[in-house]
Protein backbone atom coordinates (compact mmCIF):
# COMPACT_ATOMS: atom_id res chain seq x y z
CA UNK A 1 0.00 0.00 0.00
CA UNK A 2 1.34 3.04 -1.15
CA UNK A 3 1.75 6.14 1.33
CA UNK A 4 -0.25 8.80 -1.02
CA UNK A 5 -3.56 6.42 -0.76
CA UNK A 6 -6.38 9.50 -2.06
CA UNK A 7 -10.03 9.03 -0.27
CA UNK A 8 -11.39 12.35 -2.64
CA UNK A 9 -14.22 10.99 -4.55
CA UNK A 10 -13.54 7.00 -3.36
CA UNK A 11 -15.63 4.40 -1.99
CA UNK A 12 -15.56 3.17 1.10
CA UNK A 13 -17.85 -0.28 2.32
CA UNK A 14 -19.18 -1.00 5.30
CA UNK A 15 -20.39 -4.50 6.07
CA UNK A 16 -22.40 -4.35 9.63
CA UNK A 17 -25.56 -6.03 10.43
CA UNK A 18 -26.31 -3.46 13.31
CA UNK A 19 -27.67 -0.65 12.35
CA UNK A 20 -26.39 1.74 15.45
CA UNK A 21 -22.70 0.04 15.11
CA UNK A 22 -23.74 0.36 11.12
CA UNK A 23 -24.31 3.80 11.00
CA UNK A 24 -21.97 4.63 13.69
CA UNK A 25 -18.90 3.25 11.40
CA UNK A 26 -20.44 5.29 8.52
CA UNK A 27 -20.30 8.15 10.50
CA UNK A 28 -16.43 7.60 11.64
CA UNK A 29 -15.34 6.77 7.97
CA UNK A 30 -16.90 10.60 6.58
CA UNK A 31 -15.34 12.32 9.65
CA UNK A 32 -12.15 10.97 9.08
CA UNK A 33 -11.98 11.20 5.00
CA UNK A 34 -13.22 14.02 3.50
CA UNK A 35 -14.86 13.55 0.03
CA UNK A 36 -15.50 9.52 0.76
CA UNK A 37 -18.64 7.63 -0.32
CA UNK A 38 -19.66 4.84 2.23
CA UNK A 39 -22.08 2.31 1.18
CA UNK A 40 -23.20 0.39 3.56
CA UNK A 41 -24.33 -2.96 3.83
CA UNK A 42 -26.16 -5.67 6.30
CA UNK A 43 -25.29 -9.23 4.84
CA UNK A 44 -23.29 -10.92 2.74
CA UNK A 45 -25.43 -11.19 -0.08
CA UNK A 46 -26.40 -7.51 -0.05
CA UNK A 47 -22.22 -6.77 -0.24
CA UNK A 48 -21.76 -9.64 -2.95
CA UNK A 49 -24.82 -8.45 -4.64
CA UNK A 50 -22.97 -4.79 -5.28
CA UNK A 51 -19.72 -6.21 -5.82
CA UNK A 52 -21.20 -7.75 -9.24
CA UNK A 53 -23.46 -5.14 -10.28
CA UNK A 54 -21.85 -1.90 -9.79
CA UNK A 55 -20.25 -0.37 -13.26
CA UNK A 56 -16.05 -0.55 -13.26
CA UNK A 57 -15.83 3.06 -12.53
CA UNK A 58 -17.31 2.66 -9.08
CA UNK A 59 -15.37 -0.63 -8.55
CA UNK A 60 -12.21 1.44 -9.42
CA UNK A 61 -13.42 3.87 -6.80
CA UNK A 62 -13.37 1.14 -3.61
CA UNK A 63 -10.38 2.03 -1.26
CA UNK A 64 -11.69 0.80 1.87
CA UNK A 65 -14.15 -1.94 3.46
CA UNK A 66 -15.05 -2.29 7.05
CA UNK A 67 -15.98 -5.69 7.22
CA UNK A 68 -17.55 -7.53 10.66
CA UNK A 69 -17.11 -10.59 11.05
CA UNK A 70 -20.87 -12.24 12.75
CA UNK A 71 -23.28 -11.36 10.45
CA UNK A 72 -26.68 -12.84 9.31
CA UNK A 73 -25.82 -14.95 6.30
CA UNK A 74 -22.09 -15.68 7.53
CA UNK A 75 -18.65 -14.78 8.40
CA UNK A 76 -16.87 -11.65 6.83
CA UNK A 77 -13.92 -13.28 6.95
CA UNK A 78 -15.25 -15.02 3.42
CA UNK A 79 -16.19 -11.77 1.70
CA UNK A 80 -12.32 -10.42 2.05
CA UNK A 81 -10.85 -12.41 -0.69
CA UNK A 82 -13.71 -11.54 -2.72
CA UNK A 83 -13.18 -7.86 -2.35
CA UNK A 84 -9.69 -8.48 -3.00
CA UNK A 85 -10.28 -9.76 -6.49
CA UNK A 86 -12.73 -7.75 -7.28
CA UNK A 87 -11.32 -4.30 -5.84
CA UNK A 88 -7.61 -3.83 -6.96
CA UNK A 89 -7.25 -0.61 -4.53
CA UNK A 90 -9.50 -1.90 -1.94
CA UNK A 91 -7.73 -2.33 1.72
CA UNK A 92 -10.04 -4.52 3.59
CA UNK A 93 -10.34 -4.12 7.24
CA UNK A 94 -12.29 -5.54 10.30
CA UNK A 95 -14.26 -4.13 12.41
CA UNK A 96 -15.40 -6.84 14.89
CA UNK A 97 -16.10 -7.33 18.73
CA UNK A 98 -13.40 -10.64 18.65
CA UNK A 99 -9.76 -10.56 18.97
CA UNK A 100 -8.97 -13.88 19.87
CA UNK A 101 -6.44 -15.71 17.83
CA UNK A 102 -8.69 -17.87 15.01
CA UNK A 103 -10.74 -15.17 14.24
CA UNK A 104 -7.54 -12.51 13.76
CA UNK A 105 -5.04 -15.03 12.09
CA UNK A 106 -8.17 -16.61 9.66
CA UNK A 107 -9.32 -12.55 9.06
CA UNK A 108 -4.99 -11.93 7.25
CA UNK A 109 -4.86 -15.36 5.50
CA UNK A 110 -7.76 -14.55 3.68
CA UNK A 111 -6.61 -11.04 2.97
CA UNK A 112 -7.54 -8.45 5.40
CA UNK A 113 -4.67 -5.64 5.82
CA UNK A 114 -6.05 -4.66 9.13
CA UNK A 115 -8.08 -5.62 12.62
CA UNK A 116 -9.74 -3.28 14.58
CA UNK A 117 -12.03 -3.59 17.63
CA UNK A 118 -14.87 -1.87 17.58
CA UNK A 119 -15.26 -1.40 21.77
CA UNK A 120 -13.35 1.79 20.95
CA UNK A 121 -13.88 5.85 21.20
CA UNK A 122 -14.62 6.94 17.37
CA UNK A 123 -12.08 9.18 17.76
CA UNK A 124 -9.67 6.37 18.80
CA UNK A 125 -11.57 4.31 15.68
CA UNK A 126 -10.29 7.39 13.17
CA UNK A 127 -6.66 7.67 14.41
CA UNK A 128 -6.25 4.54 13.61
CA UNK A 129 -8.12 4.05 10.26
CA UNK A 130 -5.39 7.70 9.07
CA UNK A 131 -2.83 5.13 9.56
CA UNK A 132 -4.33 3.88 6.36
CA UNK A 133 -3.38 7.36 4.42
CA UNK A 134 0.44 6.72 5.70
CA UNK A 135 0.23 2.74 4.21
CA UNK A 136 0.65 1.96 8.10
CA UNK A 137 -0.91 -1.38 9.32
CA UNK A 138 -4.48 -0.63 10.93
CA UNK A 139 -4.49 -2.61 13.84
CA UNK A 140 -5.64 -1.74 17.73
CA UNK A 141 -3.51 -2.08 20.12
CA UNK A 142 -4.59 -5.48 21.59
CA UNK A 143 -4.42 -7.23 18.88
CA UNK A 144 -1.23 -5.88 18.18
CA UNK A 145 0.02 -7.89 21.25
CA UNK A 146 -1.73 -10.67 20.87
CA UNK A 147 -0.23 -10.77 16.95
CA UNK A 148 3.61 -10.19 18.83
CA UNK A 149 2.67 -12.73 21.67
CA UNK A 150 1.35 -15.61 19.08
CA UNK A 151 4.86 -15.71 17.45
CA UNK A 152 7.01 -15.09 20.95
CA UNK A 153 5.79 -17.76 22.16
CA UNK A 154 5.52 -20.55 19.41
CA UNK A 155 7.56 -23.56 20.11
CA UNK A 156 11.08 -23.22 19.14
CA UNK A 157 11.12 -19.77 19.57
CA UNK A 158 13.74 -18.42 21.56
CA UNK A 159 12.96 -14.86 23.70
CA UNK A 160 16.48 -12.87 22.74
CA UNK A 161 18.43 -11.85 25.64
CA UNK A 162 19.47 -8.04 26.32
CA UNK A 163 23.64 -7.90 25.99
CA UNK A 164 25.20 -5.11 28.39
CA UNK A 165 25.24 -2.93 25.92
CA UNK A 166 21.53 -2.98 24.97
CA UNK A 167 20.22 -2.27 28.34
CA UNK A 168 17.39 0.20 28.41
CA UNK A 169 16.65 3.04 31.46
CA UNK A 170 13.03 2.66 32.56
CA UNK A 171 11.87 5.52 30.76
CA UNK A 172 13.27 4.12 27.25
CA UNK A 173 11.65 1.21 27.88
CA UNK A 174 8.45 2.89 28.23
CA UNK A 175 9.12 4.65 24.92
CA UNK A 176 9.89 1.20 23.35
CA UNK A 177 6.71 -0.18 24.44
CA UNK A 178 4.72 2.61 22.74
CA UNK A 179 6.85 2.23 19.78
CA UNK A 180 6.38 -1.46 19.50
CA UNK A 181 2.33 -1.23 19.45
CA UNK A 182 2.62 1.70 16.85
CA UNK A 183 2.35 4.91 17.89
CA UNK A 184 4.48 7.64 16.59
CA UNK A 185 6.65 10.26 18.32
CA UNK A 186 3.70 12.55 18.97
CA UNK A 187 1.61 10.06 20.39
CA UNK A 188 4.54 8.96 22.87
CA UNK A 189 5.28 12.08 24.04
CA UNK A 190 1.19 13.11 24.49
CA UNK A 191 1.12 9.23 26.22
CA UNK A 192 4.31 10.16 28.43
CA UNK A 193 4.17 14.01 28.95
CA UNK A 194 7.05 14.85 27.11
CA UNK A 195 7.98 17.41 24.78
CA UNK A 196 8.63 15.41 20.95
CA UNK A 197 11.95 16.36 21.03
CA UNK A 198 12.75 14.77 24.10
CA UNK A 199 10.74 11.58 22.67
CA UNK A 200 12.84 12.02 19.15
CA UNK A 201 16.17 11.94 21.62
CA UNK A 202 14.61 8.51 23.30
CA UNK A 203 14.17 7.01 20.06
CA UNK A 204 17.75 7.50 18.53
CA UNK A 205 19.31 6.43 21.80
CA UNK A 206 17.19 2.93 21.67
CA UNK A 207 17.76 2.60 17.95
CA UNK A 208 21.51 3.27 18.92
CA UNK A 209 21.60 0.73 21.82
CA UNK A 210 19.36 -1.47 20.40
CA UNK A 211 21.33 -1.52 16.42
CA UNK A 212 17.70 -1.28 15.02
CA UNK A 213 16.41 1.62 12.24
CA UNK A 214 12.75 0.37 11.90
CA UNK A 215 9.05 0.34 13.06
CA UNK A 216 8.85 -3.40 12.63
CA UNK A 217 12.24 -4.51 14.51
CA UNK A 218 11.35 -1.99 17.48
CA UNK A 219 7.98 -3.99 17.29
CA UNK A 220 10.30 -7.28 17.32
CA UNK A 221 12.34 -6.00 20.44
CA UNK A 222 9.43 -4.97 22.55
CA UNK A 223 7.80 -8.09 21.67
CA UNK A 224 11.00 -10.14 23.00
CA UNK A 225 11.28 -8.02 26.03
CA UNK A 226 7.76 -8.54 27.37
CA UNK A 227 6.87 -4.66 26.93
CA UNK A 228 3.91 -5.64 25.04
Amino acid sequence: MSDDTNFEEAIALVVEDLPDTQEWLCTVLRQTFTGVEVRAFSTLTDARGWLGSAAPEQISRVRLALVDLGLPDGSGIDLIPELVDHCPAVVPIVATIYDDDEHLFDAIAAGAQGYLIKNQEQTVLAHYLRRIERGEPTLSPSIARRMFAFFRDRPGTKSKVPDTDALLTPREMEVLALLGVGSRVPEVAYRLGLTEHTVATYVKTICRKLKISSRAEAALEASQRGLI
